[in-house]
């Protein structure tokens, strides 16, 4: 591993993660990010692992595909899931960061690793960056240049997908009417006050009226999505709304576990509104990605109770998403099933969403997951295989299965993972029971890795007798 050198392009959450797993393992790596050189529609700085669409990284709790996702980072080292934790804000059950901070944070551990050079510039084609290493990773996200993915496609035959996401908008804390809105996470006591939300309660007069203002606003794309060009975990409202005026309120504006203090009732629809920092000074309007016009959004948006004379720190936006038909171009590594590079013997590695996952913390674990797979490549070793009873196993056996078709983006959770010996009848048992086997499996898999050499607690885990055999693969 010590001379060993791996290209990464891209430095997001997966690169970011990638990149510093692989040089704390000993590899040199070249982490090639293009911002600022040539910015995106939704980036605003140059750091690296900057959240663009929520600041949320979802829930803790550990009976939940996503605390189980967590609790995978947490055991297995995650360098950025460590400096979520270290930039959190209130998020009720939740993980939700500083933004600024966060990114920064990441930003700064790179730029002091003797092993990392950070190189500013875009990447147009691959075989350029495989040349000099021994091993290329991309993880340029959802927001592939038009270059770069043009280039992927003719490398892979044309297997990729372009389609939209959306962003949500963000709004001055000061700007607010606190009169209006009241504080309370789901379910808790409305006299305690102590919630990590806002909350704007609508009317049903007030809802309906916003509704039909929403749903002829004037769009920044000026047609219907259609069903495979729209990614169905972050639609945004307006679509949502256009499948039905009552759609908002059994989503994201629904009312319940939310109890107005001012009617000592539940409200006829809520919009929730989420701390973008640690002070408190912006709120996030949750689950209200958009692709309205700002004009519109400026004056649809201050039609919710509350947000009349809101200040918007960001607006919503629409942005293109690419990823890779994974079921048909990536192994359980994450490795492309093309032998190398034209005219190359460098093996190439997919991570981050255009690896075709969904979620910040499904694209950190899948940085950490292809610096593990490049770092037994490049020792010659036989990567353990990753267990189905883990949330991120669950996803890869499902995301890299060639039987599954019609693939689109995916999270990790209990719907893709391997049915329980038994029958448990009640969710929360079930939930717990998913949990509970998850971890074993998990721990089984990190001494697996231990045992290899791959971690870097390797050798005091491997001393105290834990772990399997680790054999060649040469």
């Amino acid at each position: 591993m010590s001379n060993s050198t791996v290209t990464i392009l891209g430095a997001g959450l997966a690169g970011s993660e990638a990149a510093l797993q692989l040089a704390d393992r000993g590899a040199r790596v070249r982490l090639v990010e293009m911002r600022p050189v040539s910015s995106t529609p939704v980036h605003v700085s140059s750091d690296c692992a900057e959240l663009v669409c929520s600041n949320s990284l979802k829930s803790t709790k550990p009976q939940s595909a996503a605390g189980m996702l967590k609790r995978e980072l947490a055991l297995l080292g995650s360098q950025v899931y460590a400096a979520a934790e270290r930039n959190a804000v209130p998020a009720g059950g939740a993980l939700a960061v500083d933004r600024a901070a966060f990114s920064a944070d990441v930003t700064a551990r790179i730029a002091a690793h003797p092993l990392i050079e950070l190189v500013r510039e875009e990447a147009t084609g691959l075989a350029a960056y495989a040349q000099g290493a021994d091993a290329l990773v991309v993880a340029t996200g959802p927001l592939t240049s038009d270059a770069l993915a043009e280039d992927l496609a003719r490398f892979t035959g044309g297997e990729h997908l372009a389609f939209y996401d959306a962003a949500a908008p963000i709004v001055m804390a000061d700007s607010l009417d606190f009169d209006k809105l009241f504080r309370q996470s789901r379910y808790e006591d409305a006299e305690t006050g102590a919630g990590d939300y806002l909350n704007a309660p609508f009317s049903r007069e007030e809802y309906e009226t916003f509704i039909e203002e929403l749903v002829n606003a004037e769009r920044v794309i000026k047609r219907d999505f259609e069903t495979r060009d729209l990614f169905q975990a972050c639609q945004p409202i307006e679509e949502i709304a256009r499948k039905g005026a009552d759609a908002p309120r059994f989503g994201t504006l629904k009312p319940v576990g939310l109890t107005d203090p001012r009617t000592g009732r539940r409200p006829w629809a809520a919009l929730q509104l989420r701390a973008e920092d640690a002070q408190g000074m912006s709120y996030n309007l949750v689950g209200f990605q958009t692709n309205l016009t700002f004009p519109e959004q400026r004056r649809v948006f201050r039609m919710i109770p509350g947000l009349e004379n809101a200040e918007f720190a960001r607006y919503g936006v629409m942005h293109r998403n690419t990823f890779v038909d994974a079921p048909r171009l990536l192994d359980a590594q994450l490795r492309l099933r093309l032998d190398a590079l034209p005219d190359s013997t460098v093996p190439v590695f997919v991570a981050g969403q255009l690896a075709g996952t969904e979620g910040y913390c499904e694209a950190i674990r899948s940085g950490l997951h292809v610096a593990l797979s490049t770092t037994a490549f490049l020792k010659g070793q036989s990567l353990p295989e990753l267990p189905r009873d883990t949330a991120f196993g669950a996803l890869m056996a499902y995301a890299t299965d060639p039987a599954t078709v019609d693939y689109q983006p995916m999270h990790v959770n209990f719907g893709i993972m391997a049915p329980l010996d038994r029958h448990i009848r009640s969710k929360r048992d079930r939930y717990a029971a998913y949990a509970e086997r998850g971890e074993q499996a998990l721990l089984t898999y990190r001494d697996g890795l231990a045992a290899c050499g791959l971690l870097s607690s390797a050798e005091a885990d491997v001393e105290a007798g834990r772990g399997e055999t680790c054999f060649d693969a040469r």
